[in-house]
């Protein structure tokens, strides 16, 4: 199991961007390009599953510590 490292307001927007991105994909699903709104996938993901490799890899966390 991961490590939970992403949580609080870096968590809303992580599903935000990702839902505003997936939503532009089917509402621009007529463009060149609109594939590349599928990587908002990654984002919506980061966010539910509340892990990020990047940040594990710089040392970051921006969960609340438990006490």
């Amino acid at each position: 199991m991961l490590k939970k490292n992403v949580g609080g307001i870096d968590r809303i927007l992580r599903i935000g961007v990702g839902l505003a991105l997936i939503a532009g994909f089917f509402l621009n699903s007529g463009g060149t390009n609109s594939w590349l709104y599928l990587i908002g996938i990654v984002p919506l993901l980061t966010g539910i599953f509340q892990t990020c490799a990047l940040y594990t890899l710089l040392g970051i966390n921006t969960c609340d510590v438990k006490k």
